[in-house]
């Protein structure tokens, strides 16, 4: 782990007894003997907050470990934390909005988009200096993701997650107005992470310039109350 990122374990512990030595023997063994390659590339850090679609009480954080396929397509692997015990709690894909238009209509109906989480400042890839994270968020913009979430862990701030995954997996959605995303979650977040999420906001504000409208803006809106629009984030 990068030194300059602090550390946020999971908020759960799975059930189960402690490692029995076999088990260590063996996971050794594998260290030594095998190889993991196709997590090989899964480096790219960023980490945000999600809900889930039609549920809005149910929000929770989201550490994405992402490869960059290519140009248009990215593939994440979803933790709890970012610490060695972390827990894996689904998957999210990201493509392009030249990717998402060659789409069939029912199918892009399970997509999110992306502008508010990046315009907001609520999305951050901890340890990359500004610039890089920067040029990161840009080459998002536009961008649409198809989230599940297999396990809720619970949250950081206090609400009580599985001890083990349960029931089915969970389309999740992006927040797109200012006032969705529970003020406790995201301050927990950014005060553990020491991330600047208003200084994020400032910081990228020129890339208002490059957004578009979005599918997937207003899939929630009559979900949430009392909030409020921002520049940039529009339903196409």
């Amino acid at each position: 782990m990068n030194a300059t990122i602090p550390s946020r374990p999971s908020p759960m512990r799975p059930a189960g007894e402690e490692k029995s030595g076999w088990l260590a023997v063996l996971e050794q063994g594998a260290n030594l003997l095998q190889q993991a390659t196709p997590l090989a590339g899964f480096d790219v850090y960023v980490v945000g907050l999600h809900c889930a679609k039609d549920r809005p009480g149910q929000q929770m954080e989201a550490h994405h470990y992402c490869r960059v396929v290519n140009e248009d397509f990215l593939q994440c692997v979803l933790f709890d934390g970012n610490t060695a015990d972390a827990n894996l709690i689904g998957v999210e894909y990201i493509v392009s909005e030249r990717l998402f238009a060659t789409m069939p209509r029912e199918e892009r109906a399970y997509w999110h988009p992306h502008n508010y989480e990046i315009l907001s400042g609520q999305l951050a890839a901890p340890g990359l200096p500004a610039v890089a994270e920067k040029a990161l968020m840009k080459q998002l913009m536009n961008s649409y993701g198809k989230t599940w979430h297999t396990w809720h862990t619970g949250r950081h701030d206090g609400e009580r997650g599985d001890e083990v995954p349960k029931g089915d997996a969970m389309l999740m959605w992006s927040f797109n107005r200012d006032g969705e995303a529970d003020e406790s979650l995201k301050l927990h977040r950014d005060d553990a992470m020491r991330l600047d999420t208003a200084g994020k906001r400032d910081h990228r504000h020129d890339l208002v310039e490059l957004a578009r409208p979005q599918e997937g803006v207003d899939a929630m809106r009559d979900q949430f109350s009392g909030t409020r629009p921002v520049e940039g984030v529009a339903e196409a």
